[in-house]
């Protein structure tokens, strides 16, 4: 099964590099992000999990409401993407499951950074899909945890998917670096190694970041905006051929006890 997953949140990337952009301008940038995903996945014919911050949320309703409208399942990224207080996490719940009329069940740390199962289950989630298995220097190191779907008490955790080998991260960058038949080989190396596949990327990364006033580093910049979701839909379309199944991350619990 194949679980693809965004991390909607406002553009404060930037922000190491140039102070610059406004928060209107940092939402500009995520909304046209986030309706090219909308796009293409309606073109695919594929469901997602959307990771929203409240504060995006509450400042684009519309995209919100296509989200449920299409399909896809609606999670928590937080309230705000730069900064987290452990109050965020009833608190952008109840946000999201009052703009969706949903359960909200998923939740996921900005920067895929460290939390604690037990405030996770005391907000009533259900599951947390906020750890990247992996080595990455200055960001990561994970290496001696699980790479694959496990419980934490009552709470499903469901790590990031990394290559077979050598714990290679399957996310964002990887799609935007490598080249796409090494990228979509590796996935499908964590699939038959796993069972699934759960990769996630940013509203962001589908705009475009060629603005003087967007400053960031050639490794993101490259391949992103419209080259993003050429290969993205590249990718889907490998998956499709193969017969994999795509689904949301709260279908991950029931799908774990099945694999």
């Amino acid at each position: 099964m194949i679980f693809l997953s965004f991390d909607i949140e406002e553009f404060d990337n930037p922000l190491p590099y140039t102070k610059t952009l406004s928060f209107e301008q940092q939402m500009s940038v995520s909304k046209i992000g986030t309706v090219r995903i909308l796009d293409l996945l309606l073109q695919k014919g594929v469901k997602a999990t959307f990771f929203c911050t409240a504060n995006f949320a509450i400042n684009a309703i519309d995209l919100i409401h296509r989200m449920v409208n299409e399909g896809h399942e609606v999670a928590s990224h937080g309230y705000y993407h730069a900064a987290f207080e452990i109050k965020d996490l009833r608190e952008s719940k109840e946000v999201l499951e009052q703009l969706t009329g949903t359960t909200v069940k998923g939740f996921r740390m900005p920067n895929m950074m460290p939390i604690d199962a037990a405030p996770i289950i005391e907000a009533g989630y259900q599951y947390n899909s906020s750890l990247n298995p992996t080595f990455l220097p200055g960001k990561y190191n994970n290496l001696n945890k699980p790479r694959r779907i496990f419980y934490e008490q009552s709470l499903c955790q469901i790590p990031a998917s990394v290559s077979s080998v050598f714990r290679i991260p399957l996310f964002w960058l990887s799609l935007h670096n490598f080249p796409l038949s090494l990228y979509k080989q590796m996935c499908i190396g964590a699939i038959k190694r796993d069972g699934y596949l759960n990769v996630y990327f940013h509203p962001w990364e589908f705009a475009d970041l060629s603005a003087p006033e967007v400053k960031l580093p050639s490794y993101i910049v490259r391949n992103s905006g419209n080259k993003l979701a050429e290969r993205l839909g590249d990718v889907i379309d490998c998956f499709k051929q193969k017969k994999y199944r795509f689904g949301t991350l709260k279908e991950c619990s029931g799908y774990f006890h099945e694999i």
